[in-house]
């Protein structure tokens, strides 16, 4: 099948609207948002004429294409079209300006190349071209594309899902982003790795506060604000959650262990004896014992406005990504034992989610999922993964038991640096291979 040349086209106009979620929700620009509106409507005529849509707060996008055959569940495809923000002291280090989309040396380059406009532009430009060609589904398939997943998406894919679950929606499986086909990011594998998320860390943000009366920097107390919270942190960053072996983990090793090296395969052939074994070997790389563990950063810590007063006061700030089957009490119960000490209030962020549940790799969806995978990339290995960051379809678990994240690009060392960072960018082949690959996937539906 040729792709229609006008394809990258739309996705570097896409990548020059700016429709960037800022932290502070005044710094909302609902112009750029608005542009979005009027370029889907414009791009996907058909899609927008044929399809039954509706939007949520004015800027997330939902589109149901009916399907002929009611007996069937549902498929639902998200993305999001929102962004991170450029830090501004940084544009000098982009190569291009991060909202130019320009397209260099067969590449695209701005921000939401990888994270996710092309998700939603892949996705849009498959349906497309399969409503030109007259094709119909034989079951529903529902379009979700968020605009506010890079600050949890509390107005998105919160309402979509609410408002699918009132209507009695239940998905044969959802798809968002999350894996990546993988060059040489997996040691010991020299094939490239299709990662397909079958569940996702959980997030929690604690907060931690002492009151301590202050004074003059001059006659310092035995302690201080900044003393006991500082051990407090100092603590909880020395004794960490233990590390687990979790299912995503046990599912990567049974895939992908039989194309190790021959050390790496007897170990993995024997991963219930060698247990220790494997989790010491994980815990050497922060990406490898992020897989392992419920991770702890601290990331922010104020106190104090003079060098020569004493303050009263200290805050902190700790992140926590939650292994599937460890709960948010969990957490909470083993920092506060792990602290110890009354003049530490602990707070609990509103932003928390649990860990999602586990989706079976023997479902219809990621045998499915697996099965395009192949048909694109013959050569490439798959495996179930775990997610370590958070995805839109979390809210989404109360329609499908089976949830996957898989986005059909290729990363490697260099082109992972820009998730969120400096001069993202996407090969034009992997845009071109994603609109094949979800328009493979809707017909495999079938």
């Amino acid at each position: 099948m040729a792709i229609d040349p006008g394809a990258i086209h739309r996705f570097s106009k896409a990548l020059q609207i700016k429709t960037v979620s800022p932290e502070n929700l005044a710094d909302f620009d609902s112009l750029e948002f608005k542009k979005f509106n009027d370029f889907m409507k414009s791009s996907y005529p058909l899609m927008d004429s044929l399809l039954i849509k509706k939007r949520f707060n004015d800027f997330s996008h939902l589109y149901l294409w009916k399907g002929t055959d009611t007996s069937l569940k549902p498929i639902i495809l998200m993305a999001h079209l929102d962004v991170v923000p450029v830090i501004e002291k940084n544009l000098p280090e982009w190569k291009v300006p991060p909202f130019s989309g320009i397209v260099k040396n067969d590449t695209i380059w701005g921000r939401g190349a990888i994270d996710d406009k092309v998700g939603v532009i892949a996705i849009s430009e498959a349906v497309e071209w399969l409503l030109k060609n007259n094709y119909r589904p034989k079951r529903d398939i529902y379009l979700a594309f968020g605009h506010d997943e890079e600050i949890g998406g509390p107005r998105g894919a919160t309402a979509m899902a609410g408002y699918l679950k009132d209507k009695g929606v239940e998905a044969e499986f959802i798809m968002d982003e999350g894996g990546v086909i993988a060059k040489g990011l997996v040691p010991g594998v020299s094939k490239d790795v299709a990662l397909i998320g079958t569940a996702e860390k959980g997030f929690l943000s604690l907060n931690f506060s002492v009151k301590i009366e202050g004074g003059h920097s001059s006659m310092p107390g035995k302690e201080t604000a900044i003393d006991v919270l500082a051990a407090a942190i100092s603590k909880i960053k020395k004794n960490p959650l233990p590390t687990k072996l979790t299912v995503p983990l046990e599912g990567f090793i049974d895939y992908l262990g039989p194309e190790m090296p021959f050390p790496n395969k007897l170990v993995f052939a024997n991963k219930n004896i060698l247990k220790p074994v494997i989790l010491s070997a994980f815990e050497k790389s922060p990406s490898s014992s992020a897989m392992i563990r419920t991770t702890t950063a601290p990331t922010i810590f104020n106190s104090g406005i003079k060098d020569n007063i004493i303050p009263q006061r200290a805050n902190a700030t700790v992140n926590f990504r939650i292994l599937p089957e460890t709960t948010i009490q969990d957490v909470l119960d083993h920092v506060t034992k792990v602290i110890n000490d009354d003049r530490v209030v602990i707070k609990k962020s509103s932003t928390a989610n649990e860990a999602s549940n586990l989706s079976s790799t023997d479902s219809y969806g990621f045998q499915l999922i697996n099965r395009t995978i192949k048909e694109l990339y013959p050569e490439v290995l798959t495996s179930p993964n775990l997610v370590v960051g958070a995805t839109d379809s979390r809210h989404f678990k109360l329609l499908s038991p089976n949830i996957y994240r898989f986005s059909p690009i290729h990363l490697n060392e260099d082109t992972k640096k820009s998730f969120h960072g400096l001069n993202e960018r996407l090969a034009v082949s992997d845009f071109n291979n994603g609109i094949q690959f979800y328009i493979n996937l809707l017909k495999n539906s079938n």
